[in-house]
């Protein structure tokens, strides 16, 4: 049974709908990506020519980024939800129900209860979700002794476990990539280290970072001083480790080249992946995220879809803040795929992310397909006032205040002053040619993309 939430529910029958001469955009998903769109497309589109119907299973919208904290007692799950619908304009139709599939070839939304719904063009913002049961034993010590912080329910589980772990080896654990938010399993770590501290434990538990990137991040100079704060923190790093499976029994992972990392309690980011929908569309690739141009933003095989957010399969990080960049490259692209008029490749994958670092202390990053994590100032050159690539408290009140800005100018497509959708080179400084870190390459990408995007 479909259920209609929206300011005229009256007129929120699929039938009706289809018997109007208007025009219908349907966002699939409202989260993050789907509830920004939502915002941007009813104020673009004309009311009297275009219905804008969003989808989603259920009214819970939940400020993902608090997941983190909730293990460690600084947010309840009831601190960071809200109604989905809270956030959606007058004039939006919400449909809550249980999609089956995508028809691409047809142009129709079908449900789970065999009724559908056409659109006229199609925005797929259906999110990514762990899937432990990729990896054989996972399952095994699930809610046990293997914990993930990437679900409500999860976060809250693993609240209750580290009030009682005894002490041993915490291993925090990178299945494989890509994931959302790239950088919250190191945030993590960097969290646990200093909670342990804190309250007197760090000397009962070792804490392991496995990882299967060569190093703390993507990116070299990033990598770097990341990896020289854990190093710091007494935190161990495995890299270029990939899971084969995990023996629960045993207590410990096993990689496919045969190395063994033990742990006492294992927080895991399991393999992450996209919609079920979309597999069942056969619109996906084998992580099941859309197939999308890395700079238009338009499905590469469907003309009448476009995606945004984490169901791409975009080279770009996985975090709300790349979902505010892109939407307002999809709003302007959209308009333009519906005058007929060519897409600009406008999209340069820029993402802006705090990282929490202990001590009341966050690191700032902002980076685009081309130009890597950088040390510098931002968003002012010299003036900042917030320091790139290093730790500062300045940055940490502004990760704190990001819940703010998530909930009253994210979510509603506010321009957010002086974070442009496309990343800028103005206060970056560049490593010497030939320096360590994969220098020499940065410097000559950063140049292009400062060029493209000033």
């Amino acid at each position: 049974m479909l259920v209609f939430i929206g300011p005229t529910p009256a007129r929120a029958g699929i039938c009706a709908k289809r018997d109007t001469p208007m025009k219908r955009l349907i966002i699939l998903g409202a989260g993050t990506a789907g509830t920004i769109m939502a915002n941007l497309m009813r104020r673009r589109l004309p009311r009297a020519e275009w219905a804008v119907t969003v989808i989603d299973r259920d009214n819970e919208h939940y400020y993902q980024p608090g997941f983190l904290f909730i293990p460690f007692g600084f947010y309840k799950r009831e601190s960071i939800v809200k109604p989905r619908a809270r956030f959606l304009p007058r004039g939006v139709e919400f449909i809550i129900a249980e999609v089956d599939r995508i028809d691409p070839a047809t142009n129709t939304i079908v449900f789970q209860d065999g009724s559908d719904l056409p659109y006229d063009y199609l925005i797929v913002a259906t999110g990514a979700y762990i899937v432990p049961s990729e990896t054989p034993g996972m399952l095994d010590g699930w809610r046990d002794t293997i914990f993930d912080f990437y679900t409500p329910d999860g976060a809250a589980a693993l609240a209750e476990k580290l009030k009682t772990f005894p002490g041993g080896r915490l291993v925090v654990h990178v299945n494989e990539t890509p994931i959302k938010c790239p950088v919250a399993p190191l945030e993590f770590a960097f969290f646990c280290d200093d909670c342990l501290r804190r309250h007197h434990r760090r000397d009962k538990i070792d804490l392991v970072y496995v990882t299967p990137l060569p190093g703390a991040f993507t990116k070299p100079v990033a990598s770097k001083a990341l990896g020289a704060m854990l190093a710091d923190k007494r935190i161990e790093m495995v890299t270029d480790f990939n899971a084969e499976r995990v023996d629960a029994k045993a207590r410990k992972l096993v990689g496919y080249d045969g190395r063994e990392v033990p742990y006492d309690l294992l927080v895991t980011v399991p393999t992450n992946m996209g919609s079920e929908v979309i597999e069942k569309s056969g619109m996906g690739n084998e992580f099941r995220f859309l197939p999308t141009d890395p700079h238009t933003l338009r499905a590469k095989k469907y003309e009448r879809v476009f995606a945004i957010g984490d169901a791409t399969d975009l080279p770009s990080s996985k975090a709300g803040s790349v979902a505010h960049f892109q939407a307002e490259i999809l709003a302007e692209n959209l308009m333009r795929a519906i005058g007929g008029k060519p897409l600009e490749p406008a999209f340069d994958g820029h993402s802006n992310c705090f990282i929490e670092a202990g001590h009341r202390k966050a690191i700032l990053i902002d980076f685009n397909y081309e130009v890597e994590p950088l040390p510098g100032r931002f968003p002012f050159p010299a003036l900042g006032p917030m320091p790139l690539l290093k730790p500062s408290r300045i940055n940490h009140i502004g990760k704190a205040a990001f819940r703010w800005i998530y909930w009253h100018m994210l979510l509603p497509g506010r321009p957010i002053p002086f974070v442009p959708s496309r990343m800028k080179m103005a206060g970056k400084k560049r490593p010497d040619e030939g320096s360590g870190g994969g220098g020499g390459g940065t410097a000559t990408a950063g140049k292009t993309a400062g060029e493209t995007g000033r």
